[in-house]
């Protein structure tokens, strides 16, 4: 009975053998026949599916799995080619191809070009970028982790074990600014990758070099990117297109694991770059150059998830912090951010700012220690439970010697100088010696309500931030996909106008929101100071600043003098001054819309028990401008097709 099975067993075997044998043998029969088909079959989906022409003008097999091909191009109708290669020679793994997948063992490529093209706002790869409406069947969510895998593994099939290619160019041609990368060599022998690449724009040409290790079939890779020129990588293309300049002495990319457990995809690795140079306009004014960075990464990817691990590591030449990014959408449309920066030293902190991102830092020494939490949570489904709570712990920490921007001068007189349009205007002396100089107490008690009410009605309680008004801006921002609205309070704005500029860039803003902290946190200045410079320095009009200037320039008063409705009017003008013109009629009288302003901001006040009803017995008088600013209503009202040019450039002379 056991022998009987045995021979079963064989009989089974034999039978499978001769089969794999006749497959076999049938293959190398019609191969090449099958590889014509299998050209035409790619040659029709092209046609009808991406309407452009694929050719390969001579195809066969060599050997037992090799391939040869000549004169290989795709070109998509009334556009440049796509690529162009004048040979190439390849082996597939038989096994895998039986399976239905496809691994490439080798590959030789000489001769050719891959080239993206614009024109207008045409492109030659516009038919290759429509999505696949089968991917993504009506109510199935796709698994993100199934769905990476699989891609990365595709893609890592199709790198080979061994490649050689000479001379293919990428090129890229966006309505005339172009960049041509030239691979005069690249080869990967015994995981071991050697290039030599030519990199020409209409600036610049340069030779670059990229080794290391490779190996595709076991999911690890250490490579290195430098240039063996003089200097640093030029990144080519940007410039041109974004105006944005870069370069970097070297980057370095591992690739430890790829792994799927659990249903979970686990990348993992490190990558980092050396003296990277950035200039753009709303970055910095400078160059922004930080010396070294590095990522340990650890991705996570699951059904419902895609995640950086908190055990990743963000370097920034000393500083270290971890982060966790996640988009989640098992029940709802959820991101979240937590940044952790562990216990470090205060100057440490302060040694590792990029260069050129933090101007007003430089020269500051600073004593103790502090440890830095962030978490930021965003559900697209309910904006208002939007979560950011920021918290800083200190351990002795002061600073013992300022930077270029010194905080300490508020507390004495000092000559503040407005820029406009990048240019220093006159100085303005913030002192007893200036005649227009009015202290706090001076200043008519409706302005200083009608300013803290729209601008900070918390100034005297928060430390230089709203964390509501931050949270309001922020979703409302993320719903208008722009920066659409602000949170800045006077401390904010007191920074920005002594120690900053006006200009819209990262940086400007990087370091208010720094400098604010320091002013607020360490009591450098009492609240009732920085509140005095700046109703002295703001601008009120055009070249009018402080309240001194203004209260003469719009009322012939002091400031002390001011009624209700005319500081009502001057706290609405403070978002727009050089505009406060256009908030008349022709009869030069306020325009309803602008009273209708004045008398909810009057009810709110009296709401929130800032004034009294007696407040606003004289409520009704109208509001009266007979100082200097009249002859800029009179022009407004005789030049009817004046534009905003013109209404913004005249200036009051004083």
């Amino acid at each position: 009975m056991a022998r009987t099975r045995k021979q079963k067993i064989y009989l089974a075997l034999k039978i499978i053998a001769a089969l794999i044998l006749v497959v076999i043998a049938c293959f190398f029969i019609f191969r090449d026949a099958l590889l014509q088909k299998a050209i035409q079959k790619v040659s029709v989906k092209m046609d009808t599916e991406y309407h452009s022409t694929f050719v390969v003008k001579k195809a066969a097999f060599e050997g037992f799995c090799g391939i040869n091909a000549e004169e290989v191009s795709l070109v998509p109708k009334n556009a440049d080619t796509l690529f162009n290669i004048k040979k190439i020679r390849t082996s597939v793994n038989f096994w895998k191809l039986l399976t239905g997948n496809v691994q490439i063992g080798t590959l030789e490529i000489h001769d050719g070009f891959v080239q993206l093209v614009k024109k207008g706002n045409e492109k030659n790869f516009d038919a290759f970028l429509k999505r696949d409406k089968t991917e993504d069947l009506p109510g199935e969510k796709r698994d993100y982790a199934e769905f990476a895998y699989r891609l990365i593994s595709k893609a890592l099939n199709l790198i080979p074990t061994d490649m050689t290619l000479e001379n293919l160019a990428f090129r890229l041609n966006d309505n005339g600014k172009k960049a041509n990368i030239n691979f005069r060599k690249l080869s990967l022998i015994d995981k071991q990758l050697e290039t030599a690449i030519n990199v020409q724009t209409d600036n610049f040409s340069q030779n670059w070099r990229i080794t290391g290790f490779a190996d595709p079939r076991d999911n690890k890779a250490d490579i290195r990117f430098f240039n063996i020129d003089t200097g640093a990588i030029r990144v080519p293309y940007l410039d041109e297109r974004y105006n944005l300049k870069s370069s970097f002495d070297s980057i370095r990319v591992k690739v430890d694991n790829i792994d799927m457990d659990g249903g979970e995809l686990h990348l993992d690795g490190f990558a980092s770059i050396a003296n990277l140079k950035i200039n753009h306009r709303r970055i910095a004014s400078k160059d922004v150059i930080i010396k070294n960075a590095r990522f340990d990464y650890r991705f996570l990817l699951g059904e419902n998830f895609v995640s950086v691990d908190s055990t990743s590591t963000v370097s920034l030449n000393s500083l270290k912090f971890h982060p966790f990014l996640s988009y989640d959408t098992e029940s709802d449309t959820v991101y979240r951010l937590k940044v952790a920066i562990p216990k470090m030293k205060a100057q440490d902190f302060i040694s590792a700012l990029p260069d050129g991102l933090f101007t007003h830092f430089q020269g500051m020494e600073t004593e103790g220690s502090f440890s830095y939490n962030l978490d930021f949570m965003f559900n697209k489904n309910k904006p208002g439970a939007l979560v950011f709570d920021s918290k800083l712990d200190k351990e002795n920490l002061k600073i013992i010697k300022y930077g270029e921007a010194n905080l300490n001068k508020l507390n004495g007189d000092f000559v503040y100088h407005a820029i406009e349009n990048g240019r220093e205007q006159r100085g303005i002396l913030v002192g007893q010696a200036n005649p227009n100089y009015t202290p706090l107490g001076q200043i008519s008690p409706y302005l200083r309500k009608s300013v803290l009410t729209t601008e900070d009605p918390s100034f005297f309680s928060h430390r230089g931030f709203i964390s509501e008004a931050f949270k309001q801006s922020i979703i409302k921002n993320i719903k208008t996909k722009k920066f659409s609205r602000g949170a800045s309070t006077i401390s904010m704005q007191l920074i920005k106008n002594v120690f900053l500029t006006r200009e819209k860039t990262l940086s400007r803003k990087l370091e208010e929101i720094l400098l604010v902290y320091i002013l607020e946190n360490n009591r450098i200045a009492s609240k009732e100071r920085m509140l005095e410079v700046y109703f002295n320095i703001i601008e009120w009009g055009p070249n009018v600043y402080g309240i001194g200037e203004a209260s003469r320039f719009y009322f012939q008063k002091s400031p002390s003098e001011l009624s209700l409705n005319e500081c009502l009017f001057l706290a609405g003008i403070i978002p727009s001054p050089k505009r406060f013109m256009w908030q008349f009629d022709g009869d030069g009288n306020l325009r309803s819309y602008v009273k209708n302003n004045h008398a909810g901001l009057t009810n709110l006040m009296l709401r929130r028990g800032v004034l009294t009803a007696d407040d606003t017995i004289y409520k009704s008088l109208p509001v009266i401008i007979n100082g200097p600013a009249k002859n800029f209503i009179r022009l407004k009202v005789k030049d009817s097709t004046a534009t905003d040019s013109l209404r913004i450039d005249e200036e009051f002379e004083f």
